[in-house]
């Protein structure tokens, strides 16, 4: 590991919750080190783009909102009986456009035939997640939505404490929309207040209200 490896591991690794630091004219073989050293580290995140280096510390909220949208999407592929494929918060890189991203989830629903039943992915040739999920309680996400776009990924959703909105790629840009492409059932409104729900009526109460809307939408 070199000096400066070495430094931004220290750094990574001993951030305060909720923090963020950046570092300009990082090498991809800089980045891609710092990766493997810090493995399965967890509450941390880190991107790249294009000489840019993020790192970036998760609080208890961040992860608490990031893992119920997770129970959520995991009970609807049980409860509609749809293959959906969960690769959490998995490292998306490409060092051909110098990009790279971990997102707070993401999800394979109309490619998850394609990945079958790899746990590995790469994404030099498989194809990229159908839905990412950024949780922005407090970090704006919106500055790494071109490395989402240069990797090909078709929708992302963004919650920021308030709102979620879902955004969708049309050509090398995203656009705000109402209604999710991957999970068509799903709309930003309808997501914000199971999230709401949630602070206030509790992760049980918030789900079985959920799988109780999901059944009257099949009638």
């Amino acid at each position: 590991m070199t000096a400066e490896t070495l430094g931004y591991f220290e750094i990574a690794t001993n951030l305060p919750p909720s923090a963020v630091v950046t570092f300009h004219d990082v090498s991809w073989e800089e980045y891609e080190r710092l990766i493997e050293e810090l493995g399965e580290a967890a509450g941390l995140r880190v991107s790249y783009n294009e000489g840019t280096l993020e790192i970036m510390t998760l609080s208890n909220e961040h992860e608490s909102y990031a893992t119920f949208i997770n129970l959520l999407i995991g009970h609807l592929s049980f409860r509609l009986r749809m293959n959906i494929r969960f690769f959490g918060s998995a490292t998306m890189r490409t060092k051909k456009k110098q990009k790279a991203n971990e997102p707070d989830a993401c999800f394979y629903v109309q490619s998850a035939s394609a990945i079958g039943n790899r746990i590995q992915i790469d994404y030099a040739v498989d194809p990229p997640p159908d839905l990412v999920l950024e949780v922005d309680i407090h970090h704006d996400s919106r500055a790494k939505f071109s490395i989402y776009a240069a990797l090909g990924v078709p929708e992302i959703w963004r919650y920021d404490g308030d709102e979620l909105t879902i955004h969708h790629l049309q050509e090398d840009r995203y656009v705000e929309v109402e209604k999710s492409l991957a999970l068509p059932m799903l709309s930003g409104s309808v997501l914000t207040d199971l999230l709401a729900r949630l602070t206030k009526d509790g992760e049980s109460e918030t789900l079985i209200a959920f799988d109780e809307w999901l059944q009257s939408q099949q009638r």
